[in-house]
């Protein structure tokens, strides 16, 4: 069983859970998403997405971007899945970030698509 994040409580008022697929989604989304220090036993974990919201929006941006998006899930999910890609759009006022990535378990080809928000697809 894998809890789902974030966390909650299903229809039967217990710990929400979530899919394989889905747990290794909110994974990725949990490296992408936790700033490095934010964790107290963990504090490398993280690749600090958030902070590249006030950078000013170019194409290095969105090179560094992917260059640090791929590191960090090499480092820390390097064990569940191979980043196959990782893809970074930088238009106007936002940046989105779509993994490619194939889960080393099942060998599927799963694709995740980010925002600042969170999850997109």
């Amino acid at each position: 069983m894998n809890v789902d994040f974030s966390y909650n409580f299903d229809s039967r008022g217990r710990t929400a859970d979530s899919s394989d697929d889905d747990h290794i989604r909110d994974l990725i989304e949990q490296v992408l998403f936790t700033a490095p220090g934010e964790r107290v036993n963990r504090p490398d974990f993280g690749c600090g997405l958030l902070r590249l919201v006030f950078a000013p929006n170019s194409d290095e941006l969105a090179a560094a971007t992917q260059f640090l998006v791929q590191a960090s899930l090499q480092q820390w999910l390097g064990d569940l899945i191979e980043v196959n890609d990782v893809l970074v759009d930088s238009s106007d006022s936002s940046l989105l970030v779509e993994v490619q990535y194939t889960t080393r378990r099942t060998q599927q080809q799963q694709v995740a698509t980010f925002t600042r928000g969170g999850t997109v697809q």
